[in-house]
């Protein structure tokens, strides 16, 4: 029904998470509209952002730089280490901005089911930045499902011996939600 140019446009948006038929077809036109201007701008975007982010060498969290800002910032709490599983989460823990500390991103879930297991995401990296630094709290910050229990119970092992106090956030229902 489409021209084939403006069908492969829709398919792209629809590689989108969250993003179906309609809402595709909706982007699809708005980029239509857009000046030739913006319209560079907003592909010139993308492909710097695939280009250039990366993750910090030091945590994990997407950058465009070696060291992301968070771990250059030098008033943080430099005791504390929260545990994610994705950039979004330390992005999202940001924007709260209550958590002062530095953050690892372990880059996904202990899944044996899914063929992931902890040689597959950033335990190890984790490991050494605890041996390296002088953390006294270590707060693991990931989804109450089976892989975020089997990911928290792998780290509590992994530090063992280590003079350095684990914890997990809250997670459950709210009093008075049914």
């Amino acid at each position: 029904m489409y021209p084939k140019t403006l069908s492969d446009l829709i398919e792209s948006f629809k590689l989108l998470p969250g993003i179906g038929e309609k809402t595709a077809e909706r982007l699809a036109f708005a980029v239509l509209s857009f000046s030739e201007a913006d319209c560079e701008k907003f592909s010139k975007n993308i492909e710097n952002s695939k280009k250039n982010i990366h993750p910090c060498k030091k945590c994990g969290t997407l950058t465009d730089e070696e060291i992301c800002s968070i771990c250059k910032d030098k008033t943080r709490t430099k005791d504390t280490l929260i545990v994610v599983e994705d950039s979004k989460d330390v992005f999202l823990f940001e924007k709260i901005g209550n958590f002062k500390g530095y953050y690892h991103v372990l880059g996904g879930l202990i899944s044996p089911l899914d063929g992931i297991n902890p040689e597959d995401i950033s335990v190890d990296n984790l490991i050494e930045r605890i041996k390296n630094g002088k953390y006294t709290e270590i707060i693991v910050a990931l989804k109450p499902s089976v892989e975020g229990e089997t990911t928290v119970q792998y780290i509590k092992k992994m530090l063992e011996g280590y003079d350095i106090k684990v914890s997990k956030i809250a997670s459950g229902v709210p009093i008075g939600a049914e």
